[in-house]
């Protein structure tokens, strides 16, 4: 049976992030061949073309990039800052994205989990990210949606995800999103 590896990407540095402990949970519950690894992207300097250009990437660009290649699949949880994108994960995918014509992202299948303290959910930054997930030619699951509001009334005091609802609505997620995901990684096998 094929492994596949799906990265990751949390849009909050917190490091109790509500984002990350979803993360925490989907990698915490493989039962199936896809496996989950959360990929770091707080070491990564803000884009500057420059270090393309001249040859002299930072080491952590390259680590990320090398990283991106390595995967079948993205999945992203993010925060909502002033109703958009974290900083820190769109310079992720402007960094994934470059050199130009070397696009890290390029044809891989992905979704998108947002979640706040507030009941929209990170409606806000669920769309903006599309936008450039779209732009990078990554294959984004259009349904179902998955916005969690009130997370932080998931969360137990141990630390982790104890609502059942919240695990009911993430394991089946994860199940529509491994399906999302096999077609294409199936199909680009074949190519």
């Amino acid at each position: 049976m094929s492994i596949y590896n799906v990265g990751i990407l949390v849009g909050s540095l917190r490091k109790n992030s509500f984002n990350k402990k979803i993360g925490e949970y989907i990698v915490d519950q493989e039962e199936s061949k896809f496996r989950y690894s959360l990929i770091d992207i707080g070491d990564l300097p803000l884009y500057n073309q420059d270090f393309d250009d001249e040859g002299t990437p930072p080491a952590s660009y390259t680590r990320f990039r090398q990283e991106i290649n390595a995967l079948d699949a993205v999945l992203f949880i993010t925060a909502e800052y002033n109703r958009s994108v974290p900083a820190v994960l769109k310079n992720a995918i402007d960094v994934g994205s470059r050199p130009y014509g070397k696009n890290s992202w390029d044809g891989k299948p992905a979704a998108v989990i947002s979640s706040s303290i507030g009941a929209l959910g990170g409606f806000g930054a669920n769309h903006h990210l599309r936008q450039s997930l779209v732009f990078v030619n990554l294959l984004t699951m259009q349904q179902p949606e998955a916005y969690i509001g009130d997370i932080e009334s998931s969360i137990g005091s141990d630390g982790k995800i104890e609502s059942g609802e919240t695990k009911d609505f993430l394991h089946s997620f994860k199940q529509a999103f491994e399906q999302w995901a096999e077609q294409f990684i199936t199909n680009k096998g074949q190519d």
